[in-house]
């Protein structure tokens, strides 16, 4: 008898964590990774300097807790508007400005976001999001989940970037498994980048065909045909 593949809490935090390294590699051209080591926790917190969260529901419910020192949230931020283009004297270099705090609320945006398509394509269930919040701090503030959790379990892993600048990701979700009853197909990555070289190939092929409907026009008329 087959097998069936089980997926558990640890999983779906590699998942996590595959979201939040390739994202943010991605956005600031530079490596982002991860401990091979987690560590279970008792409780998620926002801890100094800067503590963005997200809450997300549905298939499984939980909190998504990322704890930036703040030469890491620099560091993070500038990489990311120098990929974008933006000239070095416009930078912020304080990671309380406001610039720092919505430039890492988009990049959490991103990642859960990254995150919540995974989990739909790969263990066929949906979880939505809420609007991630960022506070710059000065002490920790302790968070819970705001839902029913029966056995609510918290994992933190340690994130490390290019400059060797240390950031935290912290999971609260209950305990569960998901048990794969038959094999599927998983979807492949849309590239928003292929689509939209398909879209100027088509758009150059219809404007080609215009071209040359408008020409066999015209040599019609000129041979009286």
């Amino acid at each position: 008898m087959r097998k069936n593949k089980v997926v558990t809490t640890e999983d779906i935090l590699l998942k996590l964590c595959q979201s939040v390294s390739g994202v943010l590699t991605s956005a600031t051209s530079s490596p982002v990774n991860y401990s091979a080591m987690v560590q279970k926790i008792n409780k998620t917190s926002l801890k100094p300097d800067f503590g963005c969260f997200v809450l997300f529901d549905g298939g499984f419910s939980g909190l998504v807790v990322i704890n930036f020192t703040s030469q890491a949230a620099l560091e993070i931020y500038t990489n990311y508007m120098r990929n974008m283009g933006m000239p070095e004297e416009e930078l912020a270099i304080l990671h309380t400005s406001d610039e720092v705090g919505d430039v890492l609320g988009e990049l959490m945006n991103q990642l859960v976001g990254d995150f919540t398509n995974k989990i739909r394509k790969e263990l066929q269930t949906n979880i939505t999001q809420n609007q991630p919040k960022m506070l710059s701090l000065n002490k920790q503030v302790l968070l819970s989940v705001d839902t029913n959790l029966d056995r609510p379990q918290a994992r933190r892993v340690t994130f490390t970037t290019e400059q060797n600048n240390i950031f935290y990701l912290e999971l609260a979700m209950d305990k569960t498994e998901f048990i794969q009853l038959e094999e599927f197909e998983v979807e492949g990555d849309t590239d928003p980048d292929d689509i939209l070289d398909q879209e100027q190939n088509r758009s150059k092929n219809t404007k080609t065909e215009s071209v040359s409907d408008v020409v066999t026009d015209d040599l019609l008329d000129s041979l009286g045909i």
